[in-house]
């Protein structure tokens, strides 16, 4: 049996990813997906009991669990990531063993509040896949991988969706990601650097505890992008000059100056996407943040907020007031990959 976990979370630069742009993020510990992979008689997906139901206790119990989960579990995430993995097997030549599997998964990340669960259950079913049938990095490279994971959403689930925290996934730890657009139309992906994760502060992670209205961001900032529409242009200039400027600054443990770019990065957000795409929700958790002089911004596309408090003795009035304003509150575990770092890029 093989098992695979990733849980991750963006620290900056987001959402320039999509844009030639650059970000900084991390692998935690708090949530994670994991898949296991077990040799069986025949081909079989296990359908995940709170994501994947068929039975209910009634038309009541149908209606709140829809409304809160969706109609679409992880199920879907195992079945497209198998089809994709024989699929690029089989352009590339590679011979698979004639033995079966079944698959399981399970997962903690919250829904629909930007942290990625659905990669990171087809990053941790490749990782399964991989291990089964033995494959290598020379079968598939670890630099190709987030652009793997990317297709199996966008070709086969028609998610829109960018590679950072498909990179974060598959390389793990704290990862500098540089996304410029001539990296990227070079050799179709971008620069991958683990940094040194013991300089990371103590982040903290406030989200929304009923994501039915999550503020997941949506809007005509793509298109105004493709446009060459100059403020949208700039915003992704100075979220990559931004990120630049806070690898920085975590090297050095300046973390002052970092708390000082990262409320930076969440106006220029707000700047181009405007607070009726960000959302109430993501916008009184801001409020409450800046209430206790926290830096703060956005880690994903709506809905979860991540901060750095200047006074930790104050940590527990804070984790007091995102609770009795409904949100769930909790201090950011690093997740740290075992052996060397080989990280960086060298095909």
């Amino acid at each position: 049996m093989h098992a695979a976990r990733c849980g991750w979370v963006g620290i900056m630069g987001n959402p320039s990813d999509g844009y030639f742009g650059k970000t900084i993020s991390m692998s935690i510990a708090n949530f994670w997906a994991e898949v296991t992979i077990s040799e069986s008689k025949n081909l079989v997906l296990v359908p995940h009991p709170l994501n994947d139901p068929t039975e209910f206790g009634s038309l009541l119990d149908l209606y709140y669990i829809s409304r809160k989960e969706g109609y679409l579990g992880g199920l879907r995430l195992l079945q497209a990531t198998c089809k994709k993995f024989y699929q690029f097997c089989s352009e590339k030549g590679i011979a698979l063993s004639k033995q079966n599997f079944t698959l399981k998964y399970n997962v903690n990340i919250p829904r629909q509040v930007g942290l990625a669960g659905s990669s990171a259950i087809v990053s941790a079913t490749l990782k399964c896949l991989m291990k089964f049938y033995n494959l290598t990095d020379d079968d598939l490279p670890k630099s190709i991988r987030p652009n793997f994971i990317l297709d199996v959403e966008k070709e086969e689930l028609f998610i829109t969706a960018g590679l950072q925290d498909r990179v974060v996934q598959v390389y793990e730890g704290l990862i500098f990601m540089d996304f410029s657009k001539s990296l990227m139309e070079k050799q179709g992906y971008g620069n991958y650097v683990r940094m040194d994760q013991s300089c990371v502060p103590p982040f903290w992670l406030a989200y929304l505890r009923d994501p039915s209205d999550s503020g997941v961001i949506h809007s005509n900032v793509r298109q105004r992008w493709l446009n060459g529409d100059p403020d949208v242009v700039e915003a992704m200039r100075l979220f990559a000059e931004l990120t630049d400027k806070a690898k920085s600054h975590l090297t050095c443990s300046c973390f002052l100056v970092f708390m000082f770019d990262s409320n930076s990065s969440f106006y220029l957000l707000r700047s181009i996407f405007t607070d009726v795409c960000l959302g109430p929700g993501n916008l009184r958790m801001i409020e409450i943040a800046q209430q206790f002089g926290c830096a703060v911004k956005l880690p994903g596309s709506g809905g979860a907020v991540i901060g750095l408090c200047p006074d930790l003795n104050k940590m527990g009035e804070l984790k007091k007031a995102f609770q009795e304003c409904g949100f769930v509150f909790c201090q950011i575990v690093p997740y740290c990959p075992e052996g060397p770092d080989t990280s960086e890029n060298k095909e």
